[in-house]
């Protein structure tokens, strides 16, 4: 419950973010959008780079789960769906840029 709460304020906060470059890039190319968009690529940075090291340590956790299981079906479970939502959470993050950028063309 809480990780759907999550991502849809993440979501929406990306698309706030957006909406607010397109709107002030349609009236002139200042330097307030100058600096929202270099904000929004800085922060969209900073998370792909903490997120890889995390995605790194989850996957192995997950496969270090299954490996030593020693047979316990509930163990090799959580191990599959610990790889499964991090290999998502990441593919999640690192579709944020091309969202952003398609919400821009499209309002910009």
């Amino acid at each position: 419950m809480k990780k759907k709460l999550f991502i849809q304020l993440l979501i929406i906060s990306f698309t706030f973010s957006s909406f607010c470059v397109s709107y002030a890039g349609l009236f002139s190319e200042d330097d307030l959008t100058t600096k929202i968009t270099n904000g929004l690529s800085s922060i969209q940075d900073a998370i792909v780079k903490i997120a890889t090291p995390a995605a790194a340590v989850a996957i192995g956790s997950g496969l270090l789960m299954k490996k030593l299981s020693f047979g316990d079906e509930e163990k090799i479970t959580t191990g599959k769906k610990l790889i499964k939502s991090t290999l998502f959470s990441y593919a999640f993050i690192l579709l944020i840029d091309p969202v952003i950028t398609a919400i821009q063309s499209l309002f910009g």
